[in-house]
């Protein structure tokens, strides 16, 4: 049996847009010989369609899609595709065409509710898990989740004589979860005695990324074929041999991807798909000549072309010639647009506004907001005026820290490297120097003392510890979800870390009000981590 596994990038709401996906793709399979070709979970709708679940009018027009899509797919190959089944009560389905006609239609069974997933509020629950024959071969279909669990439906299907169990997916990114899935695979392969052929959405959804790395194991658990990751592709296999058999091909087994490679892609891919679907074509970055927002700039340049990124330096009084002089190398380098905005003249303005109900007060962190607020509010404007999406420039530490400046440099649409702790970023900035051959990202901009520069001398030292003291902590509190105690019992100074998870806890209300961005850990802020604001809980 010649099994091809559609990896392909699907939209939320584009029913006719996802149909023509499907169509071409299954037409591609045809021409392939293959004798069933599988689309990703909810491939219909686009993943995840959440609250779009609620409106009828919606879900009916999903039906309509998929009988589109069964009238005009190849009647030579047998298709596999996600949509909504039902309408008062509906399930998350897959539907086996055959021959122009919806031969069978699988209903999802094992509902994730955690993390990003919130499948329980929407959908109900399916109870059969039957085998359904395919050139003659038993085959067990399951959608995502139901193929996790080792006493899931698919050890159903296997006692029921399936040799092949096909799995179809919206498995979100974050890093290293390729290699823990194709462990997981490989252990039902196993346990089961079937081949498991295994499909993932590919593409960006708001914060969410799906990396695609659809793979073939057969039934001792060894990888028969993969796909790349991060883009879209037909993976074509041979199984087994059915009732007719045919020339073999070579399957394709793309090489996995390094830590630092992958997180680059994904976060490519995440903001080219964000700004595209939300239909936008070109970028504004707000640029320091810091690292962070070098790196932002560096990865809108790979998403979307250097001619649509645009920069805007915005220097103050507290300003370095050298960040200055990095910026503009920078954006020579990537030959994109630069626009010098000094922001001394609204700065002082502000200052001088503000004197009459600052008087008495020392001089601190409000004046020095000031200036990042003027900025956010030179990028909101030129947004306005030119139809570009603003990027930020934040990472993970700073954004779970608080060390941010709320309307300020927390202004825009899209948060490229939310997720991204701090560490990272330098590792990811030398990445891109590597691909490059040179030095892309300028030296300096690695090198230097990271600092926000909004007073004389200012580092980021003096409000913070080191960030290679700072990482380890914020991954302990905030991704492993430990206590104090626990992570003090790591080996860190209990002081630093007191003092680490009151800026994670105060910081509840700034992060609520910050533009999404890509996930790619195993718990981001965000839709992974819902913590109330108002909350005196001092673990």
């Amino acid at each position: 049996m010649r099994v091809a596994l559609a990896q392909i990038n699907t939209t939320v709401g584009d029913l006719d847009g996802n149909v023509e996906k499907i169509l071409k793709y299954a037409a591609d399979a045809s021409d392939l010989a293959c004798d069933v070709v599988a689309f990703p979970e909810l491939a219909i709708t686009g993943y995840p369609p959440e609250d779009l679940l609620r409106r009828r009018d919606f879900v009916r027009a999903n039906h309509e899609a998929l009988k589109r899509v069964a009238a005009d797919a190849p009647g030579d190959v047998a298709l596999v595709v996600g949509f909504v089944d039902g309408v008062d009560q509906i399930y998350n389905a897959a539907a086996i065409i055959v021959n122009g006609r919806i031969a069978h239609v699988y209903h999802k069974q094992l509902l994730p509710n955690y993390g990003v997933f919130d499948e329980q509020r929407y959908f109900a629950r399916g109870d059969d898990a039957s085998t359904y024959d395919i050139a003659g071969i038993p085959v067990g279909v399951s959608v995502c989740e139901d193929i996790w669990e080792a006493d899931g439906p698919v050890k159903v299907q296997a006692a029921a004589g399936a040799r092949v169990l096909l799995n179809i997916n919206g498995s979100p990114y974050h890093a290293g979860k390729h290699g823990f899935r194709q462990e997981m695979l490989a252990e039902r392969a196993r346990e089961n005695n079937a081949i498991v052929c295994y499909v993932n959405l590919v593409g960006g959804q708001d914060e969410l990324v799906f990396d695609g790395g659809s793979m073939v194991l057969d039934a001792q658990g060894r990888l028969m074929a993969r796909a790349a990751q991060f883009e879209e592709e037909l993976l074509v296999c041979d199984v087994e041999e059915g009732e007719q058999g045919k020339p073999s091909i070579s399957p394709r087994l793309a090489e996995p991807l390094e830590l630092e490679e992958e997180v680059y892609s994904a976060l490519v891919l995440g903001t080219r798909d964000y700004v595209t679907k939300v239909g936008f074509q070109d970028v504004l970055i707000g640029l320091s000549g810091g690292l962070d927002s070098s790196l932002v700039v560096a990865i809108a340049v790979d998403a979307l072309g250097a001619d649509h990124v645009h920069a805007a330096s915005m220097p103050s009084r507290f300003s370095s010639e050298g960040s200055i002089a990095d910026a503009r190398a920078l954006t020579e380098n990537l030959g994109i647009d630069l626009r010098v905005i000094p922001i001394e003249p609204a700065h002082a303005a502000f200052l001088e506004m503000l004197e009459p109900s600052f008087v008495g007060t020392e001089p601190g962190i409000a004046e020095e907001n000031v200036q990042a607020r003027v900025r956010g509010t030179v990028l909101m404007s030129l947004s306005n005026k030119l139809g570009w999406l603003v990027l930020t420039t934040g990472n993970k530490s700073e954004y779970a820290t608080g060390y941010c400046t709320l309307y300020g440099d927390m202004a825009g649409g899209y948060a490229v490297i939310k997720d991204v702790p701090k560490t990272l970023a330098y590792r990811l900035a030398e990445y891109r120097n590597r691909v490059a051959g040179n030095d892309l990202i300028p030296r300096g901009v690695i090198e230097k003392p990271p600092s926000a520069e909004l007073r004389e001398e200012q580092l980021d030292s003096d409000s913070l510890p080191p960030y290679d003291e700072l990482d380890p902590i914020l991954e302990a509190y905030v991704e492993e979800e430990l206590g104090l105690d626990e992570i003090v019992a790591q080996g860190h100074d209990e002081a630093i870390v007191r003092r680490v998870i009151q800026l994670v806890d105060g910081s509840e209300y700034k992060r609520r009000q910050s533009p999404p961005g890509v996930k790619i850990t195993p718990l981001a802020f965000g839709r992974d981590r819902r913590l109330p604001i108002a909350n005196r809980y001092k673990g």
